[in-house]
């Protein structure tokens, strides 16, 4: 096997190699010798058919294996002399196309390298920590809010019309085509005036009613709606008032506490801060996270494979076109080109994701077993009633699971250069944090 190199500029490399046809047929006659005892052939024991006669049955299309294999065995030996690694799938191409058996096969392959990352001083970076403390006002808020989600309901007074965020109960009959359709009945039904739980446009007909009455509601069935036959449809639902209630905010005692699984409401005020002040050290962790990336993005320069700059800047570019194109739903738009500023952007995370991978290489850090699943399940919520499917097409799609490992594996190389760094405490008020949160979204 041959190999010579074409092009060696930057971070490009470009390599002829001719592999032998006396390579070629050497691996040939050693698939054919690994298979012989399993070969059976009219006239001929297992195992006793010919080399000649099992070249001349199957030598074409163990060709076609043998050269796929020698061309990875030169590429994966090429990489390992040269310790090379490549930023993307090497670019291979046969070049004599009208090769025959008994000829050298010729083949042409180029990537880009990626490039040497220069050692980072860990130790040396200092960086603050922002700590905010649950207050009493925001507890008590939080409480309040709490209270609002846990409302009951008490009878309106008798001839009152019923109000958005009133609870309705209904008995309801709904027809499509004049038909009764499956699942369109209920009885003693409490509805709440604004949950959108209904079809849209079902629960807007609804205020202003009052006890006794009798409302048709007519509305139009969603074209995405499950049940095919409904999808798209009017329909009419006969409807009769039974109960009106307004809502009422629950009390804040220990009843309300125990509704919530604690003991008492000093306890329901104990979980309360505690859980603000978890959502604060996240928040704190964000913005201590970008003060980290712009002091490394700042401590090494190196350069950059130009595919996946250009990759990573046409995604950002696509990216907020959508964003500022929110109606655009599919990709059938004009061809988006990218700004200085989103070529900017992109060059920043590149070197950055580089560095990172670096560091969490050379530091051995891995994406465990047990963390995939833990973030795949968390995911799967999302979609509820479909969390088993969610997780058995993730477990099969290696696209997906990638995405997922990703910001696993940069949050742990982060919490890695964290413990490494010198980290000083700055105790801030909730305000001050959300500041410094909203200045993120800025940049």
């Amino acid at each position: 096997m041959q190999v010579t190199e074409t092009l060696n500029e930057g971070l490009k490399r470009g390599y002829n190699v001719v592999v032998s046809a006396a390579e070629l047929a050497s691996k040939v006659d050693e698939k054919l010798v690994d298979a012989r005892p399993e070969i059976e052939m009219k006239g001929f024991r297992k195992g006793k058919v010919p080399m000649a006669l099992l070249k001349k049955q199957y030598g074409q299309r163990l060709m076609g294996e043998a050269m796929q294999e020698s061309i990875d065995g030169a590429m994966a030996k090429h990489f390992e002399d040269t310790g090379d690694r490549p930023a993307a799938q090497p670019a291979i191409k046969m070049t004599n196309e009208d090769w025959k058996d008994g000829d050298d096969i010729h083949v042409e392959m180029s990537y880009e390298a990626l490039p040497v990352i220069p050692d980072v001083d860990l130790k040396s970076i200092k960086l603050s920590k922002m700590v905010a403390k649950a207050d009493k006002a925001s507890v008590e808020e939080a409480l309040a809010n709490l209270a609002e989600t846990a409302q009951d309901f008490e009878d309106r007074k008798k001839g009152s019309k019923a109000k958005d965020g009133d609870q309705v109960t209904i008995d309801f009959l709904g027809r499509v085509d004049g038909d009764i359709f499956e699942g369109g009945t209920g009885e003693d039904y409490p509805l709440v005036l604004g949950s959108n739980s209904f079809i849209p446009g079902f629960e807007d007909q609804l205020v202003g009613v009052k006890v006794d009455d009798n409302v048709d509601v007519k509305v139009t069935f969603p074209a995405e709606y499950g049940a095919e036959n409904l999808a798209g449809k009017d329909a009419i639902f006969e409807c009769t008032v039974k109960v009106i209630k307004a809502p009422k905010a629950a009390k804040i005692n220990d009843e309300l506490a125990t509704k919530f699984g604690a003991d008492s409401l000093v306890g329901l005020k104990s979980q309360i801060a505690e859980r603000l002040e978890e959502e604060y050290a996240g928040a704190a962790r964000s913005v201590q996270k970008r003060a980290l990336l712009d002091v490394l993005a700042g401590m090494v320069s190196f350069e950059l494979p130009p595919s996946l700059l250009e990759a990573e800047a046409g995604q950002i570019a696509h990216q907020l076109w959508h964003e500022e194109n929110p109606e655009v739903k599919g990709h059938d738009h004009p061809e988006i080109t990218p700004t200085d500023e989103h070529n900017s952007l992109a060059e920043r995370r590149v070197r950055l994701g580089l560095l990172l991978a670096d560091l969490g290489q050379k530091a051995e850090i891995q994406v465990t077993d047990a963390e995939m699943t833990q973030a795949i399940m968390n995911q799967a919520r999302q979609y509820p009633g479909q969390e088993r499917e969610f997780f058995e097409f993730v477990q099969k799609d290696q696209q997906m699971q990638q995405q997922m490992r990703a910001p696993l594996f940069e949050d742990k190389v982060v919490d890695y250069v964290f413990e490494l760094s010198t980290v000083s405490e700055s105790e801030v008020s909730k305000e001050e944090l959300q500041k410094a949160v909203e200045s993120l979204d800025q940049d």
